[in-house]
């Protein structure tokens, strides 16, 4: 597994890491604690470093089994977590210092840390990506010893902008071969201002895996059922916000550019393919699915026409909607 510098914090970090928001459990299941151990172990024996997890993930189970497993294999992993979606209302007021360090301290007792490797703020509304109480708060939590860096989990490409303005170490945010625009602005930006970027959603909510149909159905409890018009959350956190049926046919025309059935590897392999990222965070529901996942990391490089073929894929069929969203 190849390392990458993660922005200005100078770890190094595996450039395949581990996405938690399903650890041990699909879309809607219970949380499977002995397979969320089994998840954990397969990405440390295969090379991870990287882990990113959340404080709502689970309802907190993925913390406390992260710091379950650390406490048996300390130091194989650097952890970013991320607060704030634990607030109700998830408002730009309810958004407070007292909150921030509330939700700090209580991910240092799940995880069983001393210190956080990285919090960042989890897509908060857009207001907060400019206030100054709440990045002041995260520089005394970092001078106090209770984490090391900090940084932000953005939505959109103008939010990612303005926290550049703060003392951000890392950013989080949706790219893959359907979310083409940070490439245009925010990427050269955080390389200039050494902003480590974690690359999420890197299959689009499975849909870049190539296994999809219009036939596939998905469970009532899954994000890919009841979000995928903004019901609970973002919709461009499910199916990076593309339209499925759209998404479908961008998908087919992938296949035929790239000669293949299975896509996953590609994509994943895709995302490496930018400087700028510092790491990307597939996830996985079972411990198969992180060992599918390293496969990215033996590929070849892409070459100039499939780079430019997934560039005319998108221009054909999202850009004129995605683009301008987000």
């Amino acid at each position: 597994m190849k390392k990458r510098i993660f922005g200005s914090t100078g770890h190094q970090v595996s450039e395949i890491g581990l996405g938690t928001w399903q650890l041990g459990t699909r879309w809607g299941d219970p949380f499977e604690h002995g397979e969320a151990m089994n998840i954990l172990e397969c990405a440390r024996e295969n090379g991870i470093t990287f882990v990113d997890t959340a404080d709502v993930y689970n309802g907190g189970e993925s913390e406390k089994a992260i710091g379950e497993y650390l406490a048996d294999h300390p130091g194989s992993f650097y952890v970013t977590t991320k607060c704030g979606r634990r607030l109700n209302p998830h408002t730009a007021e309810n958004n407070t210092p007292q909150a921030v360090a509330g939700f700090i301290a209580d991910s240092l007792k799940r995880l069983r840390l001393e210190k956080l490797d990285m919090i960042l703020l989890h897509c908060p509304p857009t207001p907060v990506y400019q206030r100054d109480d709440i990045f002041s708060e995260l520089e005394r939590q970092k001078k106090a010893g209770n984490i090391a860096s900090y940084g932000v989990s953005i939505e959109k490409v103008s939010e990612g902008l303005q926290a550049m303005e703060y003392g951000i170490s890392a950013m989080e945010v949706i790219f893959n071969m359907f979310r083409l625009k940070p490439l245009d602005e925010l990427f050269p930006k955080a390389m200039e201002k050494q902003v480590g970027i974690i690359a999420r959603v890197p299959l689009a909510s499975g849909l870049l895996t190539g296994r999809y149909t219009s036939r596939t159905t998905f469970g009532p409890q899954d994000h890919r059922s009841y979000n995928r018009e903004g019901a609970a959350f973002d919709e461009g956190e499910t199916f990076s916000g593309v339209p499925y049926k759209l998404g479908l046919y961008a998908v087919q025309a992938l296949k035929e550019a790239f000669g293949t059935e299975d896509l996953a590897p590609i994509a994943i392999r895709w995302v490496l393919m930018h400087e700028a990222v510092s790491v990307v965070i597939p996830g996985a529901s079972r411990a198969a699915q992180v060992s599918q996942n390293i496969r990215a990391a033996d590929l070849p490089p892409l070459t100039d026409a499939q780079m430019r073929a997934v560039n005319d894929i998108y221009d054909q069929y999202l850009r004129e909607i995605i683009h301008p969203q987000w």
